[in-house]
């Protein structure tokens, strides 16, 4: 009886295909010479996955699998697909609920009108996808997408060309998820992939450049409009900041002047304190009651804490309302 040769496809990780081999050494579904674009190919690999094969590192390079139903039903995990080959594949209306994508390669994939709800793609290569109509809610893409890391490794090796290569692509990757998650109502999710569409812009900038300083201030201060808590912790910094100021160049009040001495004991220090942060709050605000007034040198931080504040606060409606009303 002629002995059936088993698959080649093995992982360093220990994962191995026990599937018979074609006569390229691989089983079927992991040789990407085989194209699986046949008719019969969903059922198939339905019934593949479904009796426990080997599903990762397979090779669906244009494969033709419009509707194909990947979700493992009744199970807390979905099926491994990690390190597959997905490179132009039709998955039109595919079911991929809750699915292990894990460092597989979904470049210029068709997901139009897919499930990939809660689909695990940290390490994915997401280039290129057609996200038209996919349902996109709750998918994991990691902390960094892989050409975000190829680009940070390439950079810190001074090989600029090719991150500034990768930092375009991550740029375009998440602003067609940004697209995809705001035709759907993730306007959460849109804004957080906004703001990483906006870093990676920033890193193709020179640096050191007025534009690139520009817009990491502008992260730093309202994380690009989508976060108003930054808004609110910068000004109470400020606040803080400027109120230990007034402690050490002196307000005046009822014709006293109020400055901090390291004679005083702690009692009148601390209320002289508390005075300088009710005056930084009326002053950032604009307010301006007028029972205390500047000296010194605390009229120029006056100044610079009330332009501020007025931008500030106005910079605060705005990211807010455009939070809110989304």
């Amino acid at each position: 009886m002629k002995q059936t040769n088993q698959c080649c496809y093995h992982e360093d990780e220990g994962f191995s295909c026990t599937e018979p081999a074609e006569a390229s050494g691989l089983c079927y579904w992991h040789d990407p010479k085989i194209i699986k674009d046949k008719p019969e190919d969903i059922a198939r690999l339905e019934a593949f996955a479904r009796n426990g094969g080997m599903l990762r590192g397979i090779s669906l390079k244009r494969a033709n699998l419009p509707g194909i139903d990947l979700v493992r039903h009744h199970q807390k995990t979905g099926f491994d697909m990690s390190h597959a080959e997905l490179y132009r594949a039709n998955l039109q209306g595919a079911h991929m609920f809750n699915l292990n994508l894990q460092h597989a390669s979904l470049m210029k994939a068709d997901l139009r009108e897919a499930n990939v709800h809660c689909a695990n793609l940290v390490g994915t290569n997401l280039l290129g996808i057609k996200w038209n109509g996919a349902k996109i809610e709750n998918i994991n893409t990691g902390k960094l997408l892989r050409q975000e890391r190829l680009a940070n490794e390439a950079e810190r090796v001074g090989e600029n060309e090719i991150a500034l290569d990768y930092f375009e692509q991550a740029e375009e990757i998440y602003r067609d998820l940004r697209k995809a998650a705001e035709r759907e109502g993730l306007f959460a999710m849109g804004g957080d992939y906004l703001r990483k569409e906006l870093t990676m812009r920033r890193h193709q900038m020179p640096k050191y450049s007025y534009s690139r300083i520009l817009s990491k201030m502008i992260d730093i201060f309202c994380g690009y409009g989508e976060a108003p808590t930054r808004v609110i912790g910068f000004s109470m910094g400020l606040i803080f900041v400027c109120a230990l100021l007034y402690l050490f160049t002196g307000l005046n009040y009822d014709g006293n002047i109020h400055v901090f001495n390291w004679q005083n004991d702690l009692t009148t220090n601390l209320a002289l304190f508390f005075n300088c942060i009710y005056y930084s709050v009326v002053t950032f605000t604009t307010l301006g009651y007028g029972d205390f007034t500047p000296i010194g040198y605390s009229r120029a931080i006056a100044a610079v804490e009330a332009f501020t504040g007025s931008f500030t606060i106005a910079l605060f409606v705005v990211v807010f309302v455009k939070k809110m009303t989304r």
